[in-house]
Order: C-alpha cells, then structure tokens, then sequence
C-alpha cells in the first residue's frame, strides 16, 4: 500500500499560510482598507493608494430667523394666490345658484297661486285689491286685480304694459288740467277751457279703467270673446279722442298744438307748459294705435271669434238674476193678462 501512498515527512510539512501567493496580498498597514482596494484590477500597476482618514466636521446648525408675527391690522395669508382665485370663484358660482333657487322658489309661489285661484272657480270671491285705498276710507276696493296670478305668463307683459298705459293717460290728463289752470291764470277768457279740462279729468280716469282696461284683462285672464270685441269697440274709440286732444281745438279743453302755439303769443312759460302737453298727448296717440294693432295680432292667435263672443253674451245675459227676473215677470204678465 505504501507503494501507492506516499505522505510527507514531518520536515517537509510546511505552513499554507506561508505560501507566497497569500503573503503578497497580506495586510499592510501602509496600504488601503480591502473597501478601497480591488484585488481585480489588474489595470494598476502599482500599489494602491494609503488611506487618509479625514476628521469628522460639526454638522451645520440651520440659521434660525425669529418668527414673524402679524399685527392686527395686517392680513393673514392662508394661501397661494391661485386658491384665493378659486376660492373667489367658488363663492361667485354659489351665490349664482342661490339666485337661481330664490328665482325658481318665487316662480313656484306664483304657480301655487295661481292654481289656488283657478281650484276657486270662476263663480268663488275673492277680496278685492284695487284701487288699493287706505283701511280708513269709507268706500273699499271695488275690484280684485292679480296680472302675476289670473293672466297666463304668455299675456302678462301686454297687459302690464296696457296697465300702465292707463296711468300714463291719467297722469296726461291731471297735466292738462294744470296748462288749462296755467292758460286762465293769464288770460281769463279761457274759462271754458278749464272746465272742460276738469271734466276730462273726471271723465275719462275712471271710464278709461271700467270701459277698455278691464275688458281686455278679462280677456286675457278667461279668452273672452266678448271681453275682445269689447275692448276693440271702445279703445278704438279712444284713440280716436287722443288724436282730437293731439290736435287741441280751441275750446274743447284739450291742450294740444293748436292751443298751446296760439298761447306763445300771449304767454311764453305757458305756451311751453301747453306745448309739452302736447307731447304728450302725442306719444299717448301715437302708443294707442301700436297697443291696438298688439292686442289685435293676440286676439289672432287665440281661439276667440265672433261667434264665441255672440255665445258668451247670451250666456252672460241669461245668467244674469236680474234679467231672468224681468223675463220671468214678463212672461208671467203675458200669461195672466186677460184676452
């Protein structure tokens, strides 16, 4: 066996820690760390730098301002500009809904209203709102007037504006009666004129209002057939009469251009007065004809007719108590009267 083993002698047995290929990478003091040194690199040729340890330096301590405080008067600054921006807008669009809800929640009343007062029924009362006298007074309102209830959103703004129509025509005339007062303050002979003037006044404020307003509201409010032929009838007449107060005859109580350029002669201040009197009996003139040209093309698009408005006023007149009355009594008579 020991033919084909053979082991070393004991003085053969050498250190492997001696070996050369250990000993030459062995530490060295005057060398580098091995996390500096790689023993790879066959690119250097000599050997590695030494290793220079560098003191550790103080860490830097931030510079500490003082803290800012804000006075009173001075504003705080929450944020950015651009989320002031939009907080802005934010608020601009809330505010712009809440409108559209105060506007829808007003229309809803209006609607509420409006069916409350059709649930009454044609033949139920209402307390009546106009003329709106003080509680005082010892004669009431004598009508019940609602444009905002009883005529349909379509319509409401031709009936305002005829509304206010009759007040401009009122106010027209309470004029005219101060240039007829202006006109005999300076010439006495004019005394016809001014009461005239008065009876205008008197006449037509409360005509106008009972003979053409309201039948063109009732007209609106129900589509009256009746009320439509009505309102054509007497405010066509009525225009008529604002073009004679247009013209101003002499004596006829109406300040219009022949009057008041006639009085320049006499007085100065007072053909002005008249003369813008006349103005005004113009442009009253001159908005009659367009609101009756306006009604009629509404009349058109309604389902009034003529033949409606004949069976509406014999309904009206049949339905009356005190007509029936009478044709009761009537034919009663006709019956007991001896032959």
């Amino acid at each position: 066996m020991s033919k084909y083993t053979s082991f070393p002698e004991p003085m053969d047995d050498h250190n492997p820690f001696q070996d050369p290929a250990v000993t030459q990478h062995s530490s060295n003091t005057g060398y580098a760390t091995l996390d500096l040194y790689n023993p790879f690199d066959n690119t250097t040729t000599g050997p590695p730098p030494p290793y220079e340890a560098t003191p550790p330096s103080a860490p830097s301590v931030p510079a500490q301002t003082p803290p800012s405080r804000t006075t009173p008067t001075e504003p705080r600054n929450y944020g950015s500009y651009n989320s002031q921006t939009a907080v802005n807008a934010t608020t601009a669009e809330l505010l712009k809904k809440q409108e559209e809800l105060e506007k829808k929640a007003r229309e809803l009343e209006r609607r509420e209203r409006e069916l409350e007062s059709h649930s009454l029924g044609p033949g139920a009362s209402r307390q009546n709102n106009w003329p709106p006298v003080p509680s005082f007074c010892p004669v009431g309102p004598c009508f019940y007037q609602d444009i905002n209830v009883e005529i349909s959103q379509r319509f409401q703004r031709t009936v305002t504006i005829m509304y206010y129509f009759w007040i401009f025509g009122t106010c027209t005339l309470l004029f005219n009666l101060i240039s007829a007062l202006a006109m005999f303050c300076v010439d006495t002979a004019s005394g016809v004129g001014l009461g005239l003037a008065i009876l205008w006044a008197l006449l037509f404020t409360p005509c106008s209002f009972v003979c053409w307003y309201r039948p063109v509201y009732k007209a609106f409010r129900s589509d009256s057939s009746f009320n439509f032929f009505v309102f054509f009838f007497i405010f066509f007449a009525q225009v008529i009469v604002y073009v004679i107060m247009t013209i101003g005859i002499p004596g006829w109580g109406f300040s219009g251009w022949i009057v008041s350029l006639a009085a320049l002669k006499t007085s100065v201040p007072v053909g002005a007065i008249m003369m813008i009197n006349a103005i005004l009996f113009t442009a009253q003139a001159a908005i009659g004809v367009f609101m009756l040209k306006k009604v009629h093309s509404l009349y058109r698009q309604t389902d009034a007719s003529f033949q409606k408005a004949q069976a509406e006023f014999a309904t009206g007149v049949m339905s009356n108590q005190a007509v029936r009355q009478a044709a009761a009594n009537a034919a009663q008579g006709a019956f007991t009267a001896p032959r």
